[in-house]
């Protein structure tokens, strides 16, 4: 006995397949939103502290003036305390041409070194220059500095201030730690969120669950419970493979019961004659075992007809089937004519095997009690509205004698023959009927008027 195949690993949770990827959308967008507000910050915090450095140098040059050595003095006095403050962390210094430079008491005894000052007699800064100096050790510095001509002196003067960074440096400190408080904030309550908005999400369907549950431990057949739009379907789907599959069991119920009930008369026959020792013991085996085996072929093509039909949605071209039947018949009655008319493009939702067996009883009981002449036609030219209807329709017509109308049902009955001269089991047409109507389809039969003899309507679901 070959061991059950072990049932597949599940694959990863989808609210944990959902979690890892809010988690990383969060962690995404908050760390490049992160990164630009800092830099925003970042760069608005130098900003202001340059503008502070423009508002200075700029007071600077408005108080400036050359006095009668030719040399640079301030008419008023600035009113930052820190520049007479030595090591204050604020100083300014003035130099040009060949004059010592004039500095800040809170420089002391130090020189601020200008990019300005380079002896390069055609560098001349306009407008306000702003750099970064660590040419005191400890002590990083940001400078801002200018050249301009001074009223009554042809020197190009460099003005310059320079402030320690340490102040700036704590300020952006401080913001930066603030965002990251802020951000780590956000993103955790954006992860809890997330996660209880995929925790009530997803609750609908440990509702279906508890609902299939429900269904295995009460024996109920439907799942009723209203659920949301989005779910809807798979429970509408569910309830449907519900019925199908009751509808499965109930036929394989009554096949079952049928075959049952079949097979109890031969069998009771048999063992009634075994019983008696009937002389005839020997001739009533072998018909009730015919008998017997007529049954068992006739559920047989039903059973494999709802097990192919379970499989899915079948597409079987009419014609191609028809052609391979006739080929095999031709075969069988060589002396005959079979003819095949009508669309080559048809397709019916059926089995092949199924559709090749239909045609197959069809065709051969025609060739077989007809005159010898068949004639197939698909989707003739004066039924469209069967087409329409999403019908395919086939006709099987001879030249024989036909069946007469009072023998038409009848003659859909498993064993039932008009004609005991000629080989059969007398379940062609049963067959027939059977496996149509297992697919939504039907059969009927009637009188041909081209050939005269019997016509078959063979009605099929289209494709």
């Amino acid at each position: 006995m070959t061991p059950a195949a072990p049932p597949p690993r599940p694959r990863a949770s989808l609210a944990r397949r959902m979690g890892l990827i809010a988690a990383g959308w969060i962690f995404v967008l908050l760390l490049g939103g992160g990164v630009a507000l800092e830099r925003t910050l970042t760069r608005q915090v130098e900003a202001n502290f340059d503008e502070q450095l423009d508002y200075i140098l700029t007071a600077m040059i408005s108080a400036a003036e050359i006095d009668a050595f030719g040399e640079v003095q301030f008419y008023r006095t600035l009113g930052d305390q820190r520049f007479l403050e030595p090591g204050s962390g604020l100083y300014w210094q003035i130099s040009g041409g060949n004059h010592e430079p004039w500095p800040s008491r809170s420089l002391w005894d130090r020189t601020l070194k200008l990019h300005g000052v380079k002896g390069d007699a055609e560098h001349f800064d306009s407008d306000v220059h702003f750099y970064n100096s660590d040419q005191f050790p400890g002590e990083p510095l940001r400078i801002a500095e200018r050249t301009v001509i001074l009223p009554g002196s042809k020197t190009r003067w460099t003005f310059a201030v320079a402030s320690a960074t340490e102040q700036m440096d704590a300020q952006i400190g401080r913001v930066r730690l603030i965002l990251i408080w802020s951000f780590a904030v956000l993103g955790l309550g954006l992860l809890v969120m997330a996660l209880l908005q995929i925790r009530y999400g997803l609750s609908p369907l440990r509702r279906v669950r508890a609902a299939i549950q429900n269904l295995r431990t009460t024996g109920a057949n439907r799942i009723t419970d209203p659920l949301p739009l989005e779910v809807q379907p798979l429970v509408e789907e569910l309830n449907a493979l519900l019925a199908h599959s009751e509808r499965q069991a109930e036929e394989a119920r009554r096949h079952a019961g049928n075959l049952a009930h079949a097979l109890k008369t031969p069998l009771t026959v048999l063992t009634n004659a075994a019983t008696a020792r009937a002389p005839d013991l020997g001739a009533a085996v072998m018909r009730e075992t015919r008998t017997m085996q007529r049954h068992v072929d006739h559920h047989l093509a039903r059973a494999r007809a709802v097990g192919r039909r379970a499989v899915g949605h079948a597409r079987t071209n009419v014609f191609a089937s028809a052609e391979a039947v006739r080929r095999a018949v031709e075969r069988l009655h060589p002396e005959g004519r079979l003819d095949i008319a009508g669309s080559r493009t048809a397709e019916v939702a059926i089995e092949r095997q199924d559709l090749d067996e239909m045609l197959g009883n069809l065709i051969e009981n025609a060739a077989k009690y007809g005159g010898g002449s068949v004639f197939v036609t698909i989707d003739p030219e004066d039924e469209t509205a069967e087409a329409r209807e999403g019908q395919c329709l086939i006709w099987v017509e001879d030249d024989g004698p036909g069946i007469p109308e009072a023998e038409r049902i009848r003659i859909f009955d498993r064993g039932a023959r008009l004609d005991t001269g000629k080989p059969g089991t007398g379940l062609g047409l049963a067959i027939v009927r059977d496996v149509a109507e297992i697919y939504g389809g039907s059969v009927e039969l009637g009188s041909s008027e081209d050939l005269g003899g019997l016509l078959v309507e063979l009605r099929l679901p289209r494709a």
